[in-house]
């Protein structure tokens, strides 16, 4: 048994972290509560052992009535994730097989659909043998590279170049990962305590940047269209932040694009809020469509834009390698902060920027369709549009039960991630990312489970036998 620690949380506190579990069309079930509460011991939000205000303050923050916090208790206690001990009080704990909603890495016989990554490129391997007959001439030097090998960095700025934005080399930084690059430009470019203007949703590895890099996040909404750049511009106004992040191209997760004529009056905002704004291009590569794409953000306010990018989603996830693409001055003032990306990685980068996507993107395509087949098919009541590309589709639930969604279908052998990790404040009940990278068998399992999973949490039907899943 988990015991208590000295550290306490009031009710209002408590209350902020529960974000919109209350808001307007939710049930306000003690089932509710406690899969709210319960999400937030897992994801270490509610530290375990923190002990947990008395019942009576906690249903006047919320407010809610006492005998429904009770029953949220009494649920979070038959399940492992509070204990209690007479004149101790409460505290948050985990019981010995917690669900892990996303956290951590699967176990057997576990599909992953938490991560929106698919398998290597099949060139990976060539690409790896010529980059291995460039690597002994690197044996000569330190090894350490600031800004990256000229070879690698050259590519990455022709690649710019050919999609609108003319780019030297000295504009390029290579970076262990897009992720690894935000946490830097973070650090380079504020300081705790500071207001980051973010999308909402936003992708949640972003939005975990954000809180180690203590800073507060801004959110503003997105739109069942894409961004209310209205809504942007009156935010960088009103609320002065340090420094903003958005993903325009097949936004993660809910797979937007922004148009050139957003991109310019993006850019016009931009230009005057005079702020560093990062533009993520993680999955810029990933487009299904086939129309012209539209130019870089960076091509309409290149003072401003700092722009990250990976080969991570393109290419393969453990190649974990990146790049920073700004003005000279800025590339400078990151590369302070760190002493390069592996040597091997970048000649692996340059090798694997010459192959070509195509049938990639087709392959993905094809799985992006196969999916929307299968939930249209399985779980008709759920809303989403199909994006032109990305990796994901972002679905509304007839409920809000993401989080209980996500803790059934772990029961039965499938790896979700719950709408509120792409919230900046929790909440996004009604909403849940299924990736479409695993392969189309895979796929058609994980719809079955997950049909299955909400037809027991809407009532409709018995339980359902889980498949017999694969190891991964």
């Amino acid at each position: 048994m988990t015991h208590p620690t000295t550290a306490r949380i009031g009710a209002r506190e408590l209350v902020a972290l529960l974000g919109s579990w209350h808001a307007e069309g939710s049930r306000r079930t003690a089932t509710e509560l406690a899969a709210a509460l319960r999400v937030l011991i897992i994801e270490g939000s509610l530290a375990i052992g923190t002990l947990l205000p008395a019942e009576r303050e906690f249903a006047r923050a919320l407010p809610a009535s006492r005998t429904l916090v009770s029953a949220a208790l009494d649920r979070l206690r038959a399940d492992g994730f509070v204990h209690s001990r007479q004149g101790s009080g409460s505290w948050a704990s985990l019981p010995g097989d917690t669900p892990r909603l996303g956290l951590g890495e699967p176990g057997p016989g576990v599909i992953d659909l938490a991560r929106a990554a698919p398998e290597p490129v099949p060139w990976l391997m060539r690409a790896f043998e010529a980059a291995r007959l460039r690597f002994p001439r690197f044996l000569e030097t330190s090894g350490y590279t600031a800004f990256g090998i000229p070879e690698t960095r050259a590519r990455i700025a022709e690649w710019f170049t050919a999609r609108g934005l003319a780019t030297e080399p000295g504009q390029v930084l290579v970076a262990t990962g897009a992720l690894t690059a935000l946490s830097r430009i973070f650090e380079v470019y504020t300081a705790p305590g500071g207001r980051c203007l973010i999308e909402q949703p936003s992708y949640a590895n972003a939005l975990l940047a954000v809180e180690r890099a203590r800073l507060r996040p801004l959110a503003v909404p997105m739109t069942a269209s894409g961004w209310d750049l209205g809504a942007v511009e009156t935010a960088l106004r009103t609320a002065n932040p340090a420094i903003g992040y958005v993903v325009p191209d097949f936004q993660n997760p809910t797979g937007h694009r922004m148009s050139e004529p957003d991109r310019e009056r993006f850019g016009r905002i931009l230009r005057r809020a005079k702020i560093p704004f990062v533009v993520d291009e993680t999955v810029v590569e990933l487009d299904y469509a086939g129309a012209d794409a539209p130019r870089p953000l960076a091509a309409f306010a290149p003072g401003q834009v700092i722009t990250i990018g990976s080969a991570s989603k393109s290419h393969w996830g453990g190649l974990r390698i990146g790049w920073v693409r700004a003005e000279r001055e800025v590339i400078e003032r990151i590369a302070r902060t760190d002493f390069g990306a592996p040597v091997f990685e970048q000649l692996l980068l340059t090798e694997l920027f010459d192959g070509e996507l195509g049938e990639r993107r087709e392959l993905l395509r094809e799985r992006r369709d196969e999916l929307v087949r299968l939930l249209r098919a399985n779980c008709p009541q759920w809303n989403f549009r199909v994006p032109g590309g990305g990796l994901s589709l972002w679905c509304e639930l007839p409920e809000p039960v993401s989080t209980r969604l996500v803790v059934e279908a772990e029961r039965d052998g499938v790896w979700l991630v719950p709408g509120g990790r792409f919230g900046a404040h929790g909440g996004l009940e009604r909403w849940i990312r299924v990736p479409f990278a695993q392969r189309t068998a895979l796929l058609r399992e994980c719809v079955q489970v997950i049909a299955g999973a909400s037809a027991r949490l809407h009532g409709a039907g018995g339980a359902v036998e889980a498949p017999d899943l694969p190891v991964i």
